[in-house]
């Protein structure tokens, strides 16, 4: 997916970034910068906690990997939080003495709000809050953005800029971030259960595995791609394929009495009840 801003691209070009917690949305994230070639490899360091794997990430990322948050910090303009949520306190009271209003923090730290980031950091740091999701290892993740009370148009951007290099984004007051959550970040795992079932299904009817995965696989795709593409409602588009007395109304049938529409309905509303304790944790 190509940056929808070749202007700010060429200004990115020439910042510092600094991914603390190169785990796994740490390593999406530098390898999507690196191959959209929004930043030179030498611009991008990355911290892990032990020696052993900063050298195996190292030789798997192609940028400078170290243990030491603070000097990671202190040779960076933006600054991302992505170790896990419980460690947030303790690795924002390391770096604040580097922190300030002319770092850019962005934090990817499930449940963990902009208030308390810009608490422990201090001295009116810009904070940007995303919320990305797993597919963002083949460019085509999802991520909600929300800006703190530091955080100008020019930072927003910035964060765009950066996470439109694994997919797309979205800007969104931090009150919906627990509906994000709900969603789109819990979302990938229920498409993957239904994806599954209709692998099980193609399997019944006498498909072979692999290709019964492939043919829901593809279908997932193309009917998610039709509703990006037009912005058709989905209803629209299901009635589009259902015709009179055919095969598509029998199946939606089945699906109604199997309650599937509520039952995805609730795990969205659960899903997001959680991220909503979680936050309530983070603030006691």
């Amino acid at each position: 997916m190509a940056l929808s801003n070749p202007s700010l691209t060429g200004e990115l070009s020439s910042t510092r970034v600094a991914v603390l917690g190169a785990g796994k949305m740490g390593g999406i994230l530098i390898q999507g910068f690196l191959e959209q070639k929004l930043f030179p490899a030498q611009n991008v360091c990355a911290t892990v906690r032990h020696a052993e794997r900063a050298r195996a990430v190292c030789g798997q990322l192609a940028v400078a990997v170290s243990t030491d948050n603070l000097a990671a910090v202190r040779q960076s303009d933006v600054v991302l939080l992505c170790v896990k949520p419980q460690a947030v306190r303790d690795v924002l009271e390391e770096i604040r003495p580097e922190l300030g209003p002319g770092k850019l923090v962005i934090s990817v730290a499930a449940s963990v709000p902009i208030a308390s980031i810009e608490k422990l950091a201090g001295a009116q740091v810009p904070v940007v809050r995303a919320m990305p999701n797993t597919p963002s290892v083949v460019r085509c993740g999802m991520t909600a953005l929300s800006s703190g009370a530091f955080a100008d148009e020019a930072h927003l951007a910035t964060a765009q800029a950066l996470f439109a290099s694994v997919g797309r984004t979205i800007v969104l007051d931090e009150k919906l971030m627990d509906a994000v959550t709900g969603l789109s970040a819990s979302g990938p795992a229920f498409i993957y259960v239904i994806l599954e079932s209709l692998a099980e299904g193609g399997v019944k009817v006498g498909l072979p595995r692999d290709v019964a995965t492939l043919l829901a696989a593809q279908t997932a795709l193309g009917a998610a791609s039709v509703v990006l593409e037009t912005g058709a409602h989905p209803a629209l588009l299901k009635d589009a394929v259902t015709t009179p007395a055919g095969c598509t109304i029998d199946g939606l049938m089945e699906l109604e009495e199997g309650r599937l529409r509520v039952t995805l309905i609730k795990a969205v509303v659960r899903a997001a009840a959680r991220a909503k304790q979680l936050v309530e944790n983070n603030n006691t």
